[in-house]
């Protein structure tokens, strides 16, 4: 990861983590709900899963650890953390490689064929 847009594919924790954190501050255990709840359950990472991705994001300055939280009783563990910039652009990236990949995909698929296959031909 760089400070730049993603160059390729961000793998399916680190997309849905910066998406989650598009929507506001959150806390780790927070982060696993709304993934859950946004991809109604197709996606589920494991606390392991999701500190490992938080690492490499914190390190790539992709997101950052938010400041405490005053007036707000909150266990005093939690971590929050939120979207930067470089962060926002990653997923902006990926989020335009995914709608082109889409697109070709359907495009692709509504083509009608040249030929018809016969039965026994080997195309």
């Amino acid at each position: 990861m760089t400070d730049d847009a993603a160059p390729r594919p961000l793998t399916t924790p680190v997309f849905q983590i910066l998406l989650s954190l598009a929507g506001g501050e959150l806390h780790g255990y927070a982060i696993i709900q709304d993934i859950v709840e946004r991809t109604g359950g197709e996606v589920r990472l494991t606390a392991s899963t999701l500190y490992d991705a938080v690492k490499r994001l914190l390190d790539a300055g992709w997101i950052a650890e938010s400041a405490a939280r005053k007036g707000v009783r909150d266990d005093s563990r939690r971590r929050y953390y939120r979207i930067t910039r470089p962060g926002l652009a990653a997923a902006r990236a990926e989020t335009t490689r995914i709608e082109r990949l889409a697109a070709q995909a359907r495009a692709r698929l509504r083509r009608p064929q040249l030929r018809p296959t016969s039965p026994g031909s080997d195309r």
